[in-house]
């Protein structure tokens, strides 16, 4: 209690003696004038004396009677209160006065409990504005970064000449910029005569004493405009070399030789590598002496040596410079490094034509310097489809000149004439159709920036699936993996992409062996026999394996005749092949079901087909009739149709009504009939979905929910062919054999991964057959001598393991410069980068 009586009557005055000592370990008396800090102190002084009266007269010693009160609130029933009272009523009844003295007791005992109470020191009440927080922050501040020896400068103040009698002073600091990383220096501990200072560094002097005592001199600064040498305070920065004094009682004077800071420098370093897909890394060289802080990469247009022919004879719309931030190193020293610059220029107008090429790079003072500019040819990606190729080609005329659009629908007109013969599917014919349509409409209308860019990216699109091949079975895909790579080796590609070429036909090939294995196993279990061995070659996964890096080899070493002749064998060979699988007959439940649902693809495939001619014929009978009524004979073509096909008493009108009524239902007969094959092929899809094996892994309940949009899809196409909207029955069905494909690859991931459990668990041992050094593990790899497991391989071998460094390395790089990630990922990335 006395505690808290002291807290509540003194704190204004601790309040006030806070604030005073703060302020004075700070200093703040050394830089104010002194007429200020005797009012101040005037001004403390007084608040102290006024706290001090107001404690005093507030504080009350607290007596017993109070203390025990005290307690007494904290318990239960008032105990000290009710062992003080006195019965007033029913004295003289026993029962009553058993039942007081009862309670006296139980209130005696409970006495025995009673604990010190805790002071309340609160003065939320007494101080709303937190003042005394206030002056505790000032003191811990002052304790921190105060000096209690600053305190005695008080003592020396007066009105008069207390300064002039410690006579004149001086301080001095040189300060390097921040970028340097040197340290500060104090002027007054310099007692050399040369002093080296880092351009730009600032100089801090302050003088003390009889104004004019002590005088600065420097040349240093480079300032034009006179400098008043007897002020106190000097600020500037060191521009040049010079000399620097101070002159009077206690001056120094120094030489200082300033250290330049040099600009930067950034070269190319190195060849430009472009990949397959036309990502490109152009490796650049910076140096400065401290570092370089930014940098960028400028392209722009070299029209003098653009090919002005075809598609390009108009000049183009007006495009700004690319500009592509440089990386910089995440962690380490930025005064002399090496980086690559990671970017793909395949989207942009100006992919695989003539450009001027420049680095710019910056310290951390601005100074910014340019590389040497170069003419090159801006990388992208090649298209070696030809189909693929025409529709970049006018992709690019569109986005040089939109005024090409009539023109480019001309040639993609023409590119539709024989469609049957340069497209694998009908519905990509149907997309171009489409493009080629809206591109004559926007031609006509004038083709807005929007439409520019819709129509542009559908082109590339539409090349990047004709280029990739969106095949059905794996034999397809095989051979249009071997067109590509021969058709980069006869156009002279990179070492690069022939080697992602190379790795598309392995993956290719290996899925190819997979669905020949399982088509040989069905032809056998339906004919109860084996193939002849006689009528076929035996080759192994290691045969295959053996001859494509013979290949590679050959290409590698610039052979490529060479190369195309034994690529031609292994097709041979692939044609006339047979897997070697062991002993075991007959097809799995997995097996049967990939079977069934590559049985359904086709026909759904087949069925999309029919209903797209079916389209086509429809828009064509149209415009054949129109061109019939309205077309360039005029009224002579309709007295002709009249003459030879007209019935007596009857109109050339009511005729072609007629016809035309004839002709739809014609239509809606076979809409019915692609309905019906479009329901048969749904229910056989719910049937197969219903036994689907691999349920309850994370693979196969994917694939069940793949097959499940296929099968709504096919509903929809149903409901669509019923009612004669062939359009959307298309649509509807491109959906259904994009999810089936989906469903597929489910499925195969699912039975793969059931297939190695059950290799782990040894359900299978070698029943297969097989050496078991001859086997492989999951990763690809020679399993040990003993069949187990493990092996001693490593997965990848040569240079291939720099060069797959070198690519993870890059991507992260480039990852980790791209602004519009999550910052949790960037901050991943820059974590990968500073530890690799």
């Amino acid at each position: 209690m006395v505690a808290e009586q002291l807290a509540r009557a003194f704190w204004p005055l601790w309040t006030v003696a806070a604030l005073a000592a703060g302020a004075l370990i700070l200093g703040l008396q050394d830089i104010v004038p002194v007429e200020v800090v005797w009012a101040t102190a005037a001004l403390a002084g007084l608040l102290a004396l006024g706290a001090l009266v107001w404690g005093v007269r507030r504080f009350r010693w607290p007596s017993r009677p109070q203390a025990m009160q005290r307690v007494d609130q904290t318990m239960a029933g008032r105990p000290f209160q009710a062992v003080m009272d006195r019965q007033v009523i029913g004295a003289d009844d026993a029962a009553s006065t058993a039942v007081w003295q009862a309670h006296r007791a139980r209130m005696i005992q409970r006495l025995r409990e009673a604990r010190p109470v805790r002071p309340d020191l609160r003065q939320n009440r007494a101080d709303p504005f937190a003042l005394r927080y206030v002056a505790v922050l000032v003191l811990s501040v002052a304790l921190l970064f105060g000096s209690f020896g600053r305190v005695q400068s008080v003592t020396n103040m007066g009105l008069g000449a207390g300064d002039l009698a410690q006579g004149p002073a001086w301080e001095g600091w040189m300060q390097p910029p921040a970028y340097t990383r040197l340290p500060s220096v104090y002027l007054n501990d310099i007692t050399a005569e040369e002093l080296t200072v880092p351009e730009g560094a600032k100089m801090t002097l302050r003088m003390y004493g009889q104004v004019g005592s002590l005088t600065v001199e420097e040349t240093v600064s480079g300032r034009e405009e006179p400098i008043d040498a007897t002020a106190t305070a000097q600020d500037f920065e060191v521009l040049r070399s010079g000399r620097l004094a101070i002159d009077g009682p206690g001056g120094r004077a120094w030489q200082v030789t300033m250290l330049q800071d040099s600009g930067p420098s950034v070269t190319r370093e190195g060849e430009i590598e472009t990949s397959y897909e036309g990502e490109t890394k152009i490796p650049f060289h910076a140096m400065d002496d401290y570092g370089v802080v930014a940098g960028v990469a400028r392209i722009s247009l070299n029209l003098d040596t653009v090919d002005r022919s075809w598609g390009r004879t108009l000049d183009p719309e007006p495009r700004e410079v690319i500009e592509v931030p440089l990386p910089m190193p995440v962690a380490g020293d930025r005064s002399d490094f090496v980086e690559p610059l990671v970017a793909n220029f395949s989207l942009h107008p100006w992919a695989n034509l003539p450009v001027r090429f420049e680095f710019e790079v910056e310290d951390a003072r601005g100074q910014s310097a340019l590389s040497q500019p170069e003419e090159i040819v801006l990388p992208g990606r090649r298209f070696f489809d030809p189909v693929a190729a025409a529709l970049v080609e006018e992709r690019q005329a569109l986005l040089w000149n939109r005024d090409y659009a009539g023109e480019t629908a001309m040639i993609l007109r023409a590119i539709l004439n024989r469609s049957e013969d340069l497209f694998r599917k009908d519905t990509q014919a149907l997309t171009l159709r489409r493009l080629m349509e809206r591109i004559e409409a926007q031609a006509k209308a004038g083709m807005t920036d929007e439409a520019q860019a819709e129509i542009t990216q559908a082109l590339w699109d539409l090349a990047l699936e004709l280029e990739e091949g969106d095949l059905e079975d794996a034999r397809q895909r095989m051979q249009r993996a071997q067109e590509r790579l021969e058709e980069a080796m006869k156009n002279g590609a990179s070492d690069q992409e022939i080697a992602e070429l190379m790795h598309e036909l392995r993956e290719a090939t290996r899925d190819y062996m997979r669905q020949l294995a399982q088509e040989q196993a069905k032809r056998g279990e339906q004919q109860g026999q084996q193939a002849d061995p006689q009528d076929m070659m035996e080759m192994s996964q290691d045969d295959i394996q053996r001859m494509m890096d013979r290949i590679q080899e050959l290409m590698e070493q610039g052979r490529m005749a060479e190369a195309q002749e034994a690529m031609r064998q292994l097709q041979e060979m692939l044609d006339n092949m047979q897997m070697t699988e062991g002993q075991g007959q007959g097809q799995s439940p997995g097996e049967q079901a990939m079977e069934g649902l590559s049985e359904t693809l086709r026909d759904q495939q087949q069925l999309s087909d029919e209903a797209f001619r079916e389209l086509n014929e429809g828009q064509q009978g149209q415009q054949g009739q129109q061109e019939g009524q309205h077309g360039p004979f005029g009224d002579l073509g309709q007295q002709g149709q009249q003459g030879q096909g007209q019935q007596p008493g009857q109109s050339g009108e009511q005729q072609g009504q007629e016809q035309q009524g004839q002709g739809q239902q014609g239509t809606q007969s076979l809409s019915d009939s692609l309905a019906e094959r479009q329901r048969a092929l749904r229910d056989e899809l719910n049937r197969q979905r219903q036994n689907l094996p691999g349920q309850g892994s994370e693979a196969g309940e994917r694939a069940g929910e793949a097959l499940g949009r296929a099968e709504d899809a096919m509903d929809g196409s149903e409901r669509a062919l019923r009612d004669g909207r062939l359009g959307e029955a298309i649509d509807q069905q491109s959906q259904a054999l994009e999810a089936l494909r989906e469903g597929m690859r489910s499925l195969g991931e699912a039975l793969a991964d059931q297939q190695q459990g059950q290799q782990r668990s040894g359900q299978q041992g070698f029943a297969e057959g097989g050496d078991p050094q001859e086997q492989r593990d999951p990763l690809g790899r020679n399993s040990g001598t003993s069949g187990r497991t493990g092996t001693d391989e490593g997965m990848l071998q040569g240079e291939d393991v720099y060069r797959r460094a070198e690519e993870l390395l890059g991507e992260l790089r480039k990852r980790s410069g791209e602004t519009d990630r999550p910052e949790v990922e960037r901050d991943y990335l820059d974590r990968l980068l500073e530890r690799f």
